[in-house]
């Protein structure tokens, strides 16, 4: 009990010492020995030791010289941390005997620590709304000494909106207060940058710093405003599905959704505006949606919104000016008014056809349209006082015959680039005028006709055309017929008015007539009608319709009978008599062959088959007959030979007889003879004039028309001229043939020989007949 009065009674009366912090390691504290009272000698002996549960204690005793020391560098803020007085109690012991002695360090405090925040910068976020006076409580600074080293101050830097205030809280500390002197502006400053410091009572006083940022937060107090005050663009028409017209920009001044902008039309666009563009709410790029084109507007005027996202959005509006540039897209058109689809072929040059309207929709150059004929053609178009207004008129004469119908194409070109042009094609009827006179196709016309022609019947036609239209192009004929002697022919022919077929109303017979012609009339139905006329050049054709006629001999009863005397001292070859005999028909149908028909001795006459002559083949033997009758056969070589017969009765009479008989006939004979030549005369002239006139017409035909309808007479060089020719038609070689009467029927002898074959072509049959033509020739 004593102990531990003793014991208490010590500690009432411990020993305090006082030590700056931060001192060296080593540093004497106090004599605890000496202030104890206490035996340095002993204290080894003792073992005098601090008692202390930390292994790194602070202080330590030195038990040579009973000093207290400081074993490390001591941090009151460490060791005495949240107490204004920091004492540090400690337990000493001594031993044998036992003593506890305590010992009070108080550590004393030193400004080592400076001012901190918890935060080296601390944002606000104040809204732009917020009213002056708001007030903004900040966290305070910290600074481990204590005491007058402890925070005493803070100062606040510059600014104008906002000002400072301290709260003293005591043992709490001084607490610094922010205070909104003036409205903030986001969109003049978005953020203010201030600096808190914080000092403690030091000399000099220590000082720290927190940044403080303060984010103005936005209030939807701003409309977006666009980039430009007007908006205008050129846009080509007929620019692609997506082009991009213009794009608009607005910005807001407001912060976060508040300056988001979004773009639209606005609502008091034309409808049409939305089918045609569109716009991209996020860029503002206004894009073409469909097909633009000028002709249907050459403007367009758009109201775009600009609208923030704000809670209660705010929108502005700017008008966007879109002209539309003109490209040539539109190819002229082409309208025909007034058109006259017929026009008389005597119009004049200059004569309007009809009106030509072009209409181009686009505009400038691209609109300015120029219009031509593409054909080389009697026509041309005319401008007109009105723009792009063209008159279809007739530039030279027109002829329906060659050209009836034109088809125009007229080609309308524009003068932009690319250059379009369309076409139109019109057809233009010329009508006819009666301006052409019927033509016939032959001039003149040559035809041969066989003898003897039934009566009534069609013999042949003429053709005429008349190159006129309709009514001016329907023919009608006749046969002009005049009052004299010479056109008694064509009384006897008659023509049918519609299609030209001749009728012979007799039968004509080649030895009465063997030629003539007369004039056809051709009329047309126009008004006035017009007419021609051409020469019908008509040739008669021989038939084998005459039998021979013996000429010689003939007795005065008009038998063919004579009888002829003759010496019987007559030699061989000797010429008893001649047998004449003719034919009026001609050709083959006239050439004549004599031959004996009955003799009684062959072997004393001989007939020359050709000449008829009659000669004695021998002389005369006593036992030949005094009296010899002969009957000779004479035909023509027509293809029924028709045929006459002659008697001659020979006498062989002394030459005395002979002599004086022979007087007494010569005269007689002599008279006939006479006769028979003048006869013979008239035939043969009458049909030489005939062979001139035909040679003479057809040498005009051959000279005016083709070589197909003319001929030629060539002469026989071996023919003495004694009989005649014969012209042939054979049909089916289409030709006329000149045979001579020693040649064969059968034989041909090309133009050029010495033949006598004329050549005609005929194209009016085509049947295997065989027409002859006979000429006497002198």
């Amino acid at each position: 009990m004593v102990a531990s009065v003793l014991l208490w009674s010590m500690a009432s009366a411990q020993i305090r010492y006082s030590i700056f912090e931060e001192v060296k390691e080593g540093t004497v504290a106090g004599n605890i020995a000496k202030d104890l009272g206490l035996d340095k000698s002993t204290l080894k002996d003792r073992k005098y030791r601090i008692v202390s549960g930390s292994t790194d204690p602070l202080f330590h005793v030195n038990q040579n010289d009973g000093m207290l020391y400081v074993s490390r560098k001591i941090d009151r803020e460490e060791v005495c941390e949240r107490t204004s007085a920091c004492l540090i109690n400690l337990k000493t012991v001594l031993e044998n005997p036992l003593e506890i002695h305590y010992v009070a360090v108080e550590v004393m405090d030193v400004n080592d620590h400076s001012p901190s925040f918890a935060e080296k910068e601390k944002i606000l976020e104040i809204s732009e709304s917020a009213l002056p006076g708001a007030r903004f409580q900040l966290q305070a600074a910290h600074d481990p000494d204590g005491g007058q080293f402890s925070v005493q101050q803070y100062k606040l830097s510059h600014n104008e909106h906002f000002r400072f205030e301290v709260k003293d809280k005591g043992e709490d500390g001084k607490i610094p207060i922010l205070v909104l002197q003036k409205s903030l502006d986001r969109e003049a400053v978005g953020s203010h940058s201030l600096v808190l410091t914080a000092l403690d009572g030091g000399k000099p006083p220590k000082s720290g710093d927190m940044n403080i940022r303060v984010d103005v937060l936005d209030v939807n107090d701003n409309t977006p405003i666009f980039s430009k005050d007007v908006y205008s663009v050129m846009l080509d028409e007929n620019a692609p599905i997506g082009t991009t017209v213009i794009q608009v920009n607005a910005t807001d001044l407001d912060d976060g959704p508040n300056a988001d902008v979004v773009y639209s039309f606005g609502s008091s666009n034309n409808n049409r505006l939305f089918k045609l563009f569109d716009i991209n709410p996020s860029t503002g790029e206004i894009i073409v949606k469909d097909l633009i084109d000028y002709e249907y507007k050459d403007k367009y005027e758009i109201e775009i919104q600009a609208s923030d996202k704000g809670i209660a959005p705010l929108t502005t509006e700017k008008s966007v000016i879109i002209k539309i540039v003109d490209v040539n897209d539109n190819a002229p058109e082409i309208e025909v008014t007034s058109f006259s689809s017929a026009i008389p072929e005597d119009s004049r040059p200059g004569t309007t056809v009809a009106l030509i309207s072009v209409n181009d929709m686009d505009s400038g150059l691209n609109g300015k349209v120029i219009c031509s004929i593409t054909e080389n053609v009697p026509f041309a178009l005319s401008p007109s006082s009105q723009n792009n207004m063209f008159s279809l008129v007739t530039k030279s004469p027109l002829d329906r015959e060659k050209q009836s119908q034109y088809d125009l194409t007229i080609v309308a070109k524009d003068a932009g680039r690319p250059i379009l042009s369309s076409e139109k094609t019109i057809s233009v009827v010329v009508s006819d005028v009666n301006d052409n006179s019927p033509e016939f196709s032959l001039s003149p016309y040559s035809f041969y006709l066989t003898e003897n022609n039934a009566p009534g019947a069609s013999i042949f036609n003429v053709r005429a055309f008349d190159r006129d239209d309709n009514e001016n192009s329907v023919i009608s004929f006749h046969i002009l017929r005049e009052r004299h002697d010479n056109d008694k022919v064509a009384s006897f022919l008659n023509i049918n008015s519609q299609n030209g077929d001749i009728l012979a109303l007799k039968s004509f017979d080649f030895e009465t007539l063997k030629t003539f012609n007369f004039q056809v009339f051709a009329t047309d139905s126009g008004t006035p009608s017009l007419s021609s006329n051409v020469t019908v050049n008509v040739f008669v054709l021989d038939q084998n319709d005459n039998a021979p006629v013996i000429l010689y001999p003939v007795n005065t009863n008009g038998s063919a009978e004579g009888v002829e005397e003759i010496p019987r001292n007559v030699n061989a070859g000797h010429l008893v008599t001649k047998v004449r005999a003719y034919d009026a028909d001609i050709g083959y149908n006239g050439w004549l062959l004599f031959s004996l028909q009955e003799v009684r001795d062959h072997s004393l006459f001989g007939l020359d088959r050709y000449t008829g002559q009659i000669r004695t083949l021998r002389s005369f033997t006593e036992t030949d007959e005094a009296e010899h009758k002969l009957v000779i056969l004479v035909k023509d070589n027509g293809n029924v030979s028709l045929s006459a017969t002659a008697t001659v009765i020979v006498k062989a009479v002394e030459p005395k007889e002979a002599f004086a008989a022979s007087d007494v006939k010569s005269a007689t004979k002599d008279e006939e003879e006479n006769n028979v030549t003048f006869y013979l005369m008239i035939t043969l002239g009458s049909v030489s004039a005939l062979f001139l006139v035909s040679i003479i017409v057809l040498i005009v035909m051959q000279c005016s028309k083709s070589t197909d309808y003319s001929s030629k007479y060539l002469q026989d060089a071996n023919y003495d001229g004694t009989l005649c020719h014969s012209i042939q038609y054979r049909s089916g070689d289409k030709r006329y043939m000149l045979v001579g009467p020693r040649m064969s029927i059968g034989s041909t002898i090309v133009p050029g020989s010495n033949g006598n074959t004329l050549v005609v072509p005929d194209r009016r049959r085509a049947s295997g007949e065989v027409s002859k033509l006979t000429i006497y020739e002198a």
